[in-house]
């Protein structure tokens, strides 16, 4: 079990729901034959949704919540070896499966993943705070809020605080 902070604001289905992945995350095109396992997965955390919200034959911008393109291609994944056995989907696959309790020794690189890109102290996280209050819009960068969606974190007022706070900023006012 890990002991690293790890505290997503949405949960693997509520991610599906807001359009992730462009539709095909499990998809026949995405990756490799899906197992028997992840099968018994996607029924348990997906059973009553459209299936063209994950399992799409075709990766397509229209299905994320921000209507473009975000991520990189299976190959690339492959290629940066960001994959364990367990999970030959990535790092979603290993959060759906984190998200109903399973616990395994791959845990606590998945979340020092995790919070390098949108932890407290995560870059996308950080950089998309930072234009938002220099800015004072919300609807900014919608391709660093894409793909903090596919890290299973959305923005929001709270955290927006908490980084005026840790960098001695005057927080805006009103949003956008």
């Amino acid at each position: 079990m890990s002991e690293l902070e790890f505290y997503p604001n949405i949960s693997p289905r509520e991610m599906i729901q807001e359009g992730v992945f462009g539709g095909a995350y499990f998809g026949p095109n995405a990756g490799p034959v899906i197992s028997i396992e992840q099968k018994k997965l996607i029924k348990e955390l997906f059973y009553d949704m459209d299936k063209n919200l994950y399992m799409a034959k075709k990766y397509l911008p229209r299905r994320n919540k921000f209507k473009i393109r975000s991520g990189m291609p299976y190959e690339y994944w492959l290629k940066m070896n960001w994959f364990d056995k367990r999970d030959p989907y990535g790092w979603f696959e290993w959060y759906c499966k984190y998200s109903i309790g399973q616990r395994v020794k791959d845990d606590n690189r998945q979340i020092r993943r995790w919070q390098k890109f949108t932890g407290r102290n995560g870059r996308w996280r950080n950089n998309i705070y930072k234009k938002i209050h220099y800015s004072n819009n919300w609807n900014i960068s919608p391709r660093v809020q894409q793909s903090l969606l596919h890290w299973g974190y959305t923005i929001n007022r709270e955290d927006y605080s908490l980084w005026c706070m840790m960098n001695n900023r005057v927080e805006n006012e009103k949003e956008g």
